[in-house]
């Protein structure tokens, strides 16, 4: 890949040469946690326990990729929420989670564009379902936890593709949505912040680190370090 330069302040470019047109593109996939939302909502909801520390030190080992199994990560810290209402996590929801700034305008000129959206999420279906509404988002797939009488179990439920969405199954998830629309991996964007999300940045043709870790930032195409999501059309001409 070639050098990295600066193509705006806050907003780096390497390996393309822009202005690209997001027309030309046919699919684009986002993480949620710290990338289309504000929160990681794992962490949140272990405040609730009284765990929130012990818990996001493991989210952020995991997302700098120094935990490198992060389905094992995943099962303990929500092994970690047991006894959590989900009264708490409709707290989470409506105080602590917000858009990051631009992911409203990048949908909406993604869609105008013709692209269709995806959010694919090492996170959860209680948010994830609420956040792919709120976007208006095409598609979504997250991880099921596991709720007995208002209350988390510390376990999540397999579903109908399998039973954690981890860094390789956000890559199959894009490849597989590629498919069946009929395009060329090539023809989609992936955006993310966390070593879990560079599987799919890898596969996809044009990559997004968006405040990202080091390692993330280092392997993207491009890496909006300052600024909202949209900065994106900065570089992708719509």
């Amino acid at each position: 890949m070639t050098h990295a330069t600066e193509f705006a302040p806050g907003l780096v470019v390497q390996g393309i040469q822009p202005p690209l047109s997001l027309s030309s593109y046919k699919l684009i996939a986002f993480d949620m946690d710290s990338t289309l939302i504000n929160i990681e909502c794992v962490d949140e909801i272990a405040d609730a326990a009284g765990r929130k520390a012990e818990v996001a030190a493991i989210t952020e080992a995991a997302m700098q990729g120094l935990i490198t199994d992060f389905k094992e990560s995943l099962r303990q810290r929500v092994a970690l929420l047991k006894g959590v209402t989900v009264g708490h996590m409709e707290r989470v929801f409506a105080e602590r989670l917000r858009f990051n700034p631009g992911a409203k305008e990048l949908i909406t000129a993604a869609k105008a564009a013709g692209l269709t959206t995806l959010l694919v999420s090492g996170g959860f279906t209680f948010f994830a379902d609420r956040v792919r509404a709120g976007l208006g988002i095409d598609f979504a797939r997250s991880n099921m936890l596991e709720v007995e009488n208002g209350l988390l179990t510390g376990r999540m439920v397999d579903q109908s593709w399998g039973d954690i969405c981890d860094g390789a199954e956000k890559r199959r998830t894009l490849l597989e949505v590629a498919s069946l629309m009929g395009i060329s991996p090539a023809q989609a964007i992936a955006v993310g912040d966390g070593a879990n999300d560079l599987p799919m940045m890898a596969a996809a043709g044009l990559s997004v680190a968006y405040h990202a870790k080091p390692a993330v930032r280092a392997q993207a195409k491009i890496a909006i370090n300052q600024g909202g999501l949209d900065r994106i059309l900065e570089v992708l001409q719509p």
